[in-house]
């Protein structure tokens, strides 16, 4: 039975954090008032919940189950030390964010930090078929370095075509990976459900996962779990960047 069920949310919570309002509380740090107003505290419906979730969930507000912030802010000072430690042994980062609303934000976060990302669709096979994934890449490679050298107009108008359609659907594909000498050390989810094919990749090669965990997921197997609304692009903006900032 969830002994969370018969917590109401109230405005203010007596240690002056704000849990289901955006209104300022005094006392709030700076970072847990931006993740309030970016929603990160929001989960789904408690009819969608996932059991394994209640020790991050501090009660309902309108039927929806609320997320302690306090242990979001923990898990993300966690997850970051973490990361900084993986960028000091350079250690390759692996960002994935495969759904459509933050694609641009995760190519932006892992643009910036110089790590790979996967945001189009997961390649089933990138970690534990990487053999045949690196060939790919290194078609890719060969197809850019030959665009752009002389031998490209000894080619006919209709072979440059065929080659340039190949070049842009291999750059869609692996366009994020391509600089990516061997499987990652880590992987970044931020759609636990949307890119479960990669979770469980990493999983079968011991990898381990950061990734944000909203309230209908199980987040057995997650190495460094961020309890967090992951359907809201400024959720997942405002974590995303409290981490490029950090690294």
């Amino acid at each position: 039975m969830d002994n969370n069920e018969n917590n109401s949310v109230a405005p203010e919570e007596s240690q002056g954090v704000l849990v289901a309002t955006h209104k300022v509380v005094d006392n709030v740090p700076q970072f847990t008032q931006e993740l309030l107003n970016a929603g990160v505290q929001f989960g789904h419906l408690k009819s969608a919940v996932h059991p394994s979730m209640f020790p991050y969930i501090f009660g309902t507000r309108n039927n929806v189950h609320i997320i302690n912030i306090n242990l979001t802010v923990e898990k993300i000072d966690k997850a970051i030390q973490f990361l900084q430690q993986c960028k000091k042994e350079n250690k390759t980062i692996l960002f994935v964010g495969t759904r459509f609303p933050v694609r641009g934000l995760v190519k932006e976060v892992a643009t910036a930090l110089k790590m790979p990302y996967i945001t189009t669709y997961w390649p089933g096979g990138l970690i534990t078929n990487w053999d045949t994934v690196r060939s790919r890449i290194e078609r890719l490679k060969e197809l850019e370095k030959l665009t752009t050298s002389e031998n490209w107009e000894k080619y006919t108008k209709q072979e440059r075509a065929i080659m340039s359609r190949e070049l842009e659907k291999l750059r869609e594909r692996w366009g994020g990976i391509q600089n990516m000498e061997k499987v990652p050390d880590v992987l970044f989810i931020v759609d636990l459900q949307e890119d479960n094919i990669a979770f469980a990749e990493a999983k079968k090669k011991s990898i381990p996962v950061v990734s944000l965990v909203d309230t209908n997921i199980n987040p057995q197997g997650v190495d460094y779990l961020i309890p967090a609304n992951d359907d809201s692009v400024a959720s997942v903006s405002v974590i995303l960047h409290k981490i490029k900032d950090s690294l």
